[in-house]
């Protein structure tokens, strides 16, 4: 579903974050990334979903390669990639809004949105917050509608960049089960590796510019 092979990459500062950097993630993978802060691991989720180009190598996502704008625009309806900060996220006055605006981007009828909205919320322990205010919401309550607005699209992948973090310890456990339950294939960062260990197959550390299985 992923293959990322040879991929080289630097800041535009000059630094070098990865060379000759591959991965490949098949259906039902579930994958744990690892690595201390500044290793790339972010940049890798943004490099698969075309945010950012790499400077070398090949990127075959979903059976074709990618490499023009108009190859990522598919790539990210089919996709998911929970981003880091929920800020960078949620942009919508309200919940329902947000998480409604991937559906309804990929033109699904307003009812069935409707339908997928509440039924995302409800299974993420978020009854009732529909017409809340997104600003309003705490810093877990925040991570737990982006990974909502991440579901509803129901992607064939998932891309999560530190989803548990800053999360109590029952909100850690609804994510777990969820993604244990309804997703199949994913790649995972974190910091946590003992959430990594519950929800994944294979963990590797980011260690200078390249992927090592643990």
């Amino acid at each position: 579903m992923i293959k990322l092979k040879n991929i080289s990459f630097e800041y535009p500062n000059g630094r070098k974050v990865f060379k000759n950097l591959s991965l490949h993630v098949r259906k039902g993978d579930r994958i744990g990334i690892i690595g201390p802060n500044g290793s790339g691991k972010t940049t890798l989720l943004h490099l698969i979903v075309g945010l950012i180009k790499p400077a070398g190598g090949d990127i075959t996502i979903l059976g074709k390669s990618r490499e023009s704008e108009k190859d990522y625009r598919e790539v990210r309806k089919r996709v998911g990639l929970l981003f880091q900060d929920p800020e960078d996220q949620l942009f919508c006055p309200t919940v329902a809004e947000d998480v409604a605006f991937g559906p309804l981007n990929l033109r699904k009828p307003k009812d069935e949105v409707r339908r997928v909205v509440e039924q995302t919320l409800n299974e993420l322990g978020l009854e009732g917050f529909e017409n809340r205010v997104t600003y309003n919401l705490s810093g877990g309550e925040k991570k737990l509608v982006s990974l909502a607005t991440i579901f509803a699209m129901d992607p064939e992948v998932l891309l999560l960049d530190e989803p548990t973090t800053g999360l109590d310890e029952m909100a850690t456990q609804i994510i777990e089960d969820i993604l244990l339950q309804k997703a199949h294939t994913y790649v995972i960062v974190s910091h946590q590796r003992e959430v990594l260990e519950k929800i994944t197959h294979d963990i590797y550390k980011m260690d200078k510019g390249t992927l090592r299985k643990l």
